[in-house]
């Protein structure tokens, strides 16, 4: 409750700078941000003095409980007619003259409904004030994503022997994601990547009805989401038997992920901790096989800010919470990628994934 208190306070400063008079929220994972509330129906509007929670109650009944008990703090207004009709209400009752929104949220026929009906209210359009103040994660949160790190790596623990010749790749993932909500998960943070044999040179190979055969890689890339904070592991494996091609290239990218871990601090540009293991990719040789971004990061969402990309001079601060996942992937052939959940502190970092790692794991 204090820290979403304090949350809204900060984003009043922002706004208040701006010369607004209030801000409208309809991003689902900001509007649970700031509010708790985790209905699937909603919208905040923030003013000077007072914070409100738009809600349509008579789609859902039980949201008159729920929104009392994980929004206390806030005015409930019941939408009876649209969001549009229920926020003019307000701002004609208080005499709001500038409102900001999320103008990277709403969609263009929704921005054309609010201007239509605030006709005199100056509408203006924002993007990211609300993001920037999640790029950073409080202690509870860091808890929450800790959980999700846990609960993900246990379950894959448990159905590591699962993954075996004769198994499909869906029965995998299936296997994995009901493991994880066995143990608490609300679900996996993603459709979960199971990619075997020459699949594994796909980055994004979401699990298919391809048998696992004896020999194949498989690249499992997976998390689970608790309380609505999101995990992101991959780990590489050989089912049976391993190749000498496969050790080599895997200790690659074992080393450029450790190279970019040791510069990952605050105070470090995000471009310098890819530069970081793109370098050490580029000077054996597979450097056109490594196509994407050295991480990003997570929390409400999978994907988020800040990139770890060679194009974002971004400065880490810390709290931030992101993934650091070196690959290499050739075509054909296969591919190899590993990736940790990673909390950025002052002096350094903390790997959050603890799982092992140091070797090829070559399955019997």
């Amino acid at each position: 409750m204090q820290q979403r208190k304090g949350r809204i306070e900060r984003l009043r400063r922002l706004f208040n700078g701006a010369g607004l008079d209030a801000f409208y929220i309809t991003n689902p994972e900001n509007r649970f941000y700031l509010s708790g509330f985790s209905g699937t129906a909603g919208a905040l509007l923030l003013c000077r003095d007072q914070s409100y929670l738009l809600t349509d109650l008579l789609t859902d009944f039980r949201y008159i409980d729920q929104v009392s008990h994980e929004s206390p703090g806030f005015t409930i207004i019941e939408v009876k007619g649209t969001y549009a009709d229920a926020l003019f209400e307000i701002v004609k009752e208080k005499g709001l003259l500038r409102l900001g929104c999320e103008g990277d949220h709403l969609t263009y026929n929704q921005f054309v409904a609010l201007a239509d009906k605030l006709k005199g209210v100056e509408l203006r359009p924002s993007s990211g004030q609300v993001e920037g103040l999640r790029l950073c994660k409080d202690d509870g949160e860091v808890r929450l994503i800790k959980e999700a790190v846990r609960i993900a790596s246990q379950a894959f623990l448990q159905e590591l022997p699962g993954i075996k010749p004769g198994v499909t790749e869906q029965q995998v993932a299936l296997r994995l994601e009901y493991t994880m909500r066995q143990m608490g998960a609300g679900g996996a943070a993603f459709k979960i990547i199971v990619a075997s044999g020459a699949r594994s040179a796909m980055p994004h190979g979401v699990a298919s009805t391809k048998v696992i055969r004896e020999g194949d890689i498989v690249t499992l890339d997976f998390g689970a989401v608790f309380c609505g904070y999101h995990s992101d592991i991959t780990r590489t494996m050989v089912v049976g038997w391993s190749r000498q091609k496969l050790e080599d290239i895997y200790q690659i990218v074992l080393e450029a992920q450790m190279k970019a871990i040791a510069v990952l601090k605050a105070g470090v540009r995000a471009a310098d901790v890819d530069r970081a293991a793109r370098g050490v990719i580029e000077s054996r040789g597979y450097g056109p096989f490594f196509g994407h971004s050295t991480g990003h990061g997570l929390g409400l969402n999978v994907h988020e800010n800040p990139s770890l990309s060679v194009k974002n001079d971004a400065i880490l601060q810390a709290g931030m919470v992101v993934t650091v996942e070196p690959g290499i992937y050739l075509p054909g052939w296969g591919g190899v990628r590993i990736e940790d959940t990673v909390l950025v502190e002052e002096r350094g970092c903390k790997v959050l994934s603890e799982l092992p790692k140091m070797q090829l794991t070559v399955l019997k």
